[in-house]
């Protein structure tokens, strides 16, 4: 398996980049980030329901 194929660092750090201040932010950019880290934190939990469920 190649070693960068999946890689959880990208998830964890997803969650506590620092904002950019040379980036413009707008509306539609802030809320795809938030329904991003929503539907994130969704499937984790569904795979940890999962495997706790068939354990």
């Amino acid at each position: 398996m190649k070693k960068g194929l999946f890689n959880l660092s990208e998830v964890a750090t997803y969650f506590f980049r620092k904002k950019d201040p040379n980036r413009k932010s707008n509306f539609n950019l802030r809320t795809m980030h938030t329904i991003n880290k929503i539907s994130i934190l969704m499937f984790l939990a569904g795979v940890v329901y999962f495997i706790v469920k068939h354990i």
